[in-house]
C-alpha cells in the first residue's frame, strides 16, 4: 500500500470515528451498563479498525464493524473479569447480541433513538447540571474535551476532572442505567435541550478542524432536536429550539466557499439559503411563541429568524435584535449573552457604541479564555477605526484559535488592519 492511500484510509477511519463514536459509545452503554467499559472497547475497536481498514479496506459499513469489534472486545474483558459468576447474565446476552447478525440499533417503545435515550440517562438529576450535559457531551455527543471546556468557558483541565468526577459518581452512587417514566422527564429536560444545542453550536462553528463547520454534528441535533419535539410536544422550548436550529441551519452552507474559507454574514450569497428550512423553523417558533411562555430558546430563534428574513444584510433589523438579546439576558444572565448584545449594539447604534461593554467584559475575566470573544473584540475595534487596538485584539484571538479556516479569516483581517 502506498503512503499516499495508506494517509487516506487513516484520514477514512477518522472521519468514521468522529462521525460514528456518539452512536457507537451509546449502543454499547446500554448493553453494558457501564461507562468506562464501553469507552475502553470502542477505543479498543478504533485500534483494531487502524490495523485491519489499512490492509482489508474501509468496511461497508464501518459502524457496524465498530460495534461489532467493540461487543466482542467487552466478551472478552467479562471473561477475563475477575467476578465473572456475577457479570455471567451480561455475557449471555452481549453474546446473544453479537450472534444476531444487523441488529445495530436497539428499539425503545418510549423513546425511539438509542442516544437520545441514553442522554436522558445521562442528565440524571444526581448529578450537577454542569457535570451532566458536560459528561453527555463527552460520551454521547462525541465532543472533545476541549470542546466542552470552551462552551463551559472553563480551562481544559478543570473540565477534565470535572468528567472524570461524574464517571466516579455514576459508580459510586449506583445511578441506574435506564430510561426515565415520561413523568421523570421534566426534571431532566432542560440538560437535554442544553445537550442538543451545544452539539449544533460544535456542528456550526467548529472549535477545530479545517472546516469552519461541522455538518455532521448539526444534522444530528436536528435529529434528536425532532425526536425530542415529538416526545414533549406540550414544551414551547423543546420547539423553540428545533427552530432555532434549523434556521441557523439554512444558513451553513453559505458559511465557507469552495476553497472551504470562511464568508460573514455581510459577505453571504442568500441565494444559498435554504428558504424551505427557514420556512419550516419559521412555522415552528411562531407556534411555539403562540403559546405565550417564551424562553431563552425561543427568543434566540426569533433573533435567528430575523436575520434570515432580512432580504439583504443592510435590511437587518438591529435594533430589534439588540431589545431581544435584552430580554434574553433577564432570562439568561450570562456574560456570552452579553457579549453578544453588545455585538448587535454595535451594528445598531455604531461600533464605538458597544466598545464600553466589551471593555467591561474584558476587565471581568470571564471571557478570557473564549475566543468568540476576542473576536468580537477585534472586528468591533476595526470598525471603529482603532487598528492598533484591533491588531492587539486578533492577535490574542489568534492564540486561542484551533480552526484553520477562521485562523486563515482571522489572519487576512490582521492583514487588513496592519495595511
Amino acid at each position: 500500500m502506498t503512503p499516499a492511500s495508506l494517509e487516506q484510509i487513516r484520514a477514512a477511519i477518522k472521519d468514521v470515528v468522529r462521525e460514528e463514536w456518539g452512536r457507537v459509545l451509546a449502543s454499547l452503554v446500554g448493553q453494558l451498563r457501564d461507562f468506562a467499559i464501553a469507552e475502553d472497547v470502542l477505543q479498543d475497536a478504533v485500534v483494531a479498525a487502524l490495523g485491519h481498514w489499512p490492509r482489508d479496506g474501509v468496511p461497508a459499513r464501518p459502524r457496524a464493524w465498530l460495534l461489532q469489534t467493540a461487543r466482542r472486545k467487552a466478551i472478552d474483558r467479562l471473561r477475563r473479569d475477575a467476578n465473572f459468576q456475577v457479570k455471567r447474565a451480561e455475557l449471555a446476552v452481549l453474546h446473544e447480541i453479537d450472534r444476531q447478525t444487523g441488529q445495530d440499533d436497539d428499539v425503545d417503545d418510549t423513546i425511539a433513538d438509542e442516544r437520545l435515550r441514553l442522554i436522558f440517562t445521562c442528565c440524571h438529576p444526581a448529578l450537577a447540571e454542569a457535570a451532566r450535559v458536560a459528561l453527555t457531551l463527552r460520551t454521547l455527543g462525541g465532543l472533545a474535551t476541549d470542546e466542552i471546556a470552551r462552551a463551559f468557558l472553563v480551562p481544559e483541565a478543570t473540565m477534565a476532572q470535572r468528567l472524570t468526577r461524574a464517571k466516579r459518581k455514576i459508580k459510586a452512587a449506583g445511578i441506574p442505567y435506564e430510561v426515565p417514566q415520561p413523568d421523570l422527564w421534566a426534571e431532566r429536560l432542560g440538560s437535554v435541550l442544553a445537550v442538543i444545542y451545544l452539539i449544533f453550536n460544535e456542528g456550526y462553528a467548529a472549535t477545530s478542524g479545517e472546516a469552519p463547520t461541522r455538518g455532521e454534528l448539526c444534522r444530528e441535533a436536528i435529529r434528536l432536536g425532532r425526536i425530542l419535539a415529538q416526545l414533549v410536544p406540550t414544551e414551547p422550548e423543546a420547539a423553540g429550539l428545533l427552530a432555532l436550529m434549523m434556521l441557523h441551519d439554512s444558513r451553513r452552507l453559505a458559511r465557507s466557499d469552495s476553497q472551504g474559507d470562511l464568508i460573514t454574514l455581510e459577505r453571504q450569497d442568500r441565494g444559498l439559503w435554504d428558504r424551505d428550512l427557514i420556512a419550516a423553523g419559521t412555522r415552528l417558533l411562531e407556534d411555539a411563541l403562540a403559546r405565550g411562555c417564551p424562553g431563552p430558546y425561543q427568543i434566540q430563534a426569533a433573533i435567528s429568524a430575523l436575520h434570515a428574513q432580512a432580504p439583504n444584510y443592510a435590511a437587518t433589523d438591529w435594533r430589534q435584535i439588540t431589545r431581544l438579546y435584552g430580554e434574553l439576558y433577564a432570562l439568561q444572565p450570562s456574560p456570552v449573552v452579553r457579549l453578544n448584545a453588545a455585538v448587535a449594539l454595535s451594528f445598531a447604534d455604531g461600533a464605538e457604541a458597544a466598545l464600553p461593554t466589551l471593555a467591561e467584559l474584558e476587565r471581568q475575566g470571564a471571557l478570557a479564555r473564549y475566543q468568540p470573544f476576542h473576536a468580537a473584540h477585534a472586528d468591533t475595534l476595526r470598525r471603529a477605526g482603532r487598528k492598533a487596538a484591533a491588531a492587539r485584539a486578533y492577535r490574542q484571538t489568534l492564540t486561542l484559535t484551533r480552526n484553520a479556516a477562521e485562523r486563515r479569516f482571522l489572519e487576512g483581517r490582521l492583514g487588513d488592519v496592519l495595511g
